[in-house]
């Protein structure tokens, strides 16, 4: 999710088991492949200590690698911090408001469950979802656990993206996805509206409100889900979105990038309409 920095703080029993853990012939971190698979032979043993079964953490990891183009994704957010006018036009098409009316009126049934329960309308639920995946199109090409050991093992956030990694592998333990489905978006977005492992874990529900939707094949789960982190953020029932009204700093807890978040609230005006 989203922009895509998500507040998150390693827990203090992590970084001191991280401490204790990793020996002094191994990087605590780095921005190349030299000392990553040491760095990540010792983060299993951190795993294991946080929870994580022995199991776990050496099959969902088996396969993760350092990948410096996640690296160059992440120094290169430019974009957030653009203009309005010109992002908005590049996102908000013809062809996609056309697009989200249709979906508006193919989930109309559980748009209107997932509003009663917990009051987000739902032209700002598709319109975050046409941002995030164009509606499930694009869930995103990197495995997930390349994608957050890279980050983890980098100096810049290091402690967020080694939070990240071990929801990564509770979300496997918890037998919610397997490793081979956790595939996304280069920082380590999962599903259709692009959760965070942590959000995943906390905010995940079916459209019926259960806990633990499928977030990653489900729409109406997704946009359940969704609509789950924006009430539990402060959505106003009722109030609307633009800049300035009660809810538009809600969607900056979505997204903390105002050229972002005042897109998305743009969208959903033209999807209302």
């Amino acid at each position: 999710m989203h922009g895509r920095d998500r507040k998150l703080v390693a827990s203090f029993a992590f970084a001191l088991a991280l401490a204790f853990v990793a020996p002094a012939r191994a990087a605590d971190c780095g921005d190349s492949p030299e000392g990553f698979k040491a760095w990540l032979e010792n983060f299993k043993e951190v795993a294991v200590k946080d929870g994580i079964s022995p199991e776990v953490a050496d099959s969902a990891l088996a396969t993760a690698t350092f990948d410096r183009s996640i690296l160059s994704h992440d120094r290169g957010q430019a974009g957030w911090q653009g203009n309005f006018e010109a992002f908005a036009a590049q996102h908000i098409t013809p062809a996609r408001i056309k697009r989200g009316k249709t979906m508006l009126l193919a989930y109309a049934e559980p748009l209107e469950r997932i509003e009663q329960r917990y009051g987000v309308p739902g032209p700002v639920l598709v319109a975050i979802w046409g941002l995030e995946t164009s509606y499930g199109a694009d869930l995103g090409k990197y495995p997930t656990f390349s994608a957050l050991a890279t980050l983890a093992y980098d100096c810049r956030r290091a402690d967020l993206y080694r939070a990240e990694l071990i929801d990564a592998l509770t979300i496997v333990q918890r037998g919610l996805l397997t490793p081979q489905e956790m595939r996304g978006a280069w920082a380590g977005e999962l599903g259709q509206t692009q959760f965070m492992p942590s959000a995943y874990l906390k905010f995940a529900v079916t459209s019926n409100g259960a806990r633990g939707g499928d977030l990653m094949s489900n729409a109406a789960d997704a946009l359940a889900s969704t609509a789950n982190f924006l009430q539990q953020h402060g959505w106003k029932r009722g109030a609307k979105w633009d800049p300035g009204d009660p809810n538009f700093a809600v969607l900056l807890e979505w997204n903390a990038a105002e050229v972002y978040a005042k897109t998305l609230a743009e969208f959903a005006d033209r999807l209302a309409e």
